[in-house]
C-alpha cells in the first residue's frame, strides 16, 4: 500500500536537462522517469517543477530561457488539466489532491534568472514562481555555487529579501559553504535545500555539513532528499535503499525529525535503480515502515513535513 501523498521539492522534468529531444510535452513524455502517466494513482502527488537555466545563460539570455520554459509550463498546465493544476499554496495542492490531480509548483534552478535585477523578484512571484536556488553550479549575480570558492553578492543578499518578501522560498541546494555562512547572516525566514543530502555520509561538497543541518533544524527549515547516486554514496556507487536510509538516519541524529522531505532530482540525475520511477519513490514509505520507522515519521518524510512548512510558509 502507497502513502497517502507524496511532495517531491525538485525534478528537472520541465526542461531538456538530460533528454535533448523535441518534444514539447515534458510533463508527460514516455521517456523521462517522471511522467504524468508515471504518477501511481492512489498517491496524492504534488511536483516542483523548476526551470532549469545552465550557468553558460546570463543577462537577456537568462531571461528569454526562463520565459520560454515558463511558457511551455503553463501550456501544459491548459493541456493536462485534467491531471494536473498549477498551484500557489499548500491550500492549492490540497484542492488539486481533493480534485484527483497533480498539484504543480512552478519553480526555478539558478537565480541568474534575475538577470541583476532586483525588480524581477516580484515578476518571478506575479509569474507563479514558489521556489528558487539562489545559484547552480558556478557563479552569478547572487553568489556561488559549489564548484566556487566565493561567498554571497551584495546583490544576493538583497535578493533573499526580496524573495522573502515576495513569497518565494529561498533554496540553498548548490550554494557552496561560504555562500551558506553568509545566508545564515542574512536569511530572516526559514528556507529550503530542494534536493541535498548529509556530507557526513557522503562527501559531495553538494551534501549539507551537520553545522548546516543543525542551523536549518533550529530555523524550520526543509530538506529534500536527493536520489542522485553521486550524493547518495562516494563516487555513485552503491545501490541499496540502505544507502539512502543512512543519510535519514544521520538526520534524524541530528534532531531533523520535522524537516525531512524529498527532493528526488528526476531527470537530472543518475538514480539508483530502487528509485528510478515514481511507482518506487512511492514505495518509500513501505520500506521505511518495513525498517521500523513509525508511521508518523515516515509520512513526514513522504509529505507531511513538506505540507506543514508550505502551510506556514508558502
Amino acid at each position: 500500500m502507497n502513502s497517502y501523498a507524496l511532495i517531491d521539492l525538485h525534478c528537472d522534468t520541465l526542461t531538456d536537462c538530460i533528454h535533448k529531444n523535441s518534444d514539447p510535452d515534458t510533463l508527460d513524455d514516455p521517456g523521462r522517469v517522471l511522467s504524468l502517466s508515471a504518477i501511481p494513482a492512489d498517491v496524492h502527488w504534488a511536483q516542483f517543477y523548476a526551470v532549469f537555466i545552465p550557468d553558460e545563460y546570463r543577462g537577456q539570455a537568462a531571461i528569454d530561457y526562463y520565459e520560454t520554459n515558463r511558457d511551455n509550463f503553463n501550456r501544459q498546465m491548459k493541456k493536462f488539466c485534467d491531471r494536473v493544476t498549477p498551484c500557489h499554496t499548500a491550500s492549492d495542492m490540497k484542492a488539486a489532491w481533493n480534485s484527483g490531480k497533480t498539484a504543480a509548483f512552478l519553480t526555478i534552478e539558478n537565480g541568474s534568472a534575475l538577470a541583476g535585477d532586483i525588480t524581477r523578484v516580484k515578476k518571478l512571484a506575479d509569474d507563479g514562481v514558489r521556489c528558487m536556488t539562489l545559484t547552480w553550479n558556478g557563479e552569478n549575480e547572487l553568489g556561488s555555487g559549489h564548484t566556487t570558492t566565493h561567498g554571497m553578492t551584495d546583490f544576493g543578499r538583497q535578493a533573499v529579501h526580496e524573495m522573502e518578501d515576495c513569497g518565494i522560498l529561498v533554496d540553498v541546494s548548490h550554494l557552496n559553504d561560504a555562500g551558506y555562512a553568509d545566508l545564515f547572516e542574512t536569511a530572516r525566514r526559514p528556507f529550503v535545500a530542494t534536493h541535498s543530502n548529509a556530507r557526513a555520509v557522503c562527501s559531495h561538497k553538494r551534501n549539507l555539513t551537520d553545522d548546516m543541518i543543525r542551523e536549518m533544524v533550529r530555523r524550520g527549515c526543509l530538506i529534500g532528499l536527493n536520489y542522485c547516486k553521486s550524493f547518495i554514496t562516494d563516487g555513485g556507487t552503491g545501490d541499496s535503499p540502505e544507502d539512502l536510509y543512512r543519510h535519514i538516519e544521520h538526520f534524524f541524529k541530528l534532531g531533523a525529525y520535522k524537516n525531512l522531505a524529498l527532493g528526488s532530482d528526476f531527470d537530472g540525475a543518475t538514480l539508483p535503480t530502487y528509485l528510478d520511477s515514481p511507482e518506487k519513490a512511492a514505495a518509500l514509505y513501505e520500506y521505511f515502515l518495513d525498517q521500523g520507522m513509525s508511521t508518523e515519521l515516515a509520512e513526514g518524510i513522504l509529505f507531511r513535513n513538506a505540507e506543514e512548512f508550505f502551510e506556514k510558509n508558502l
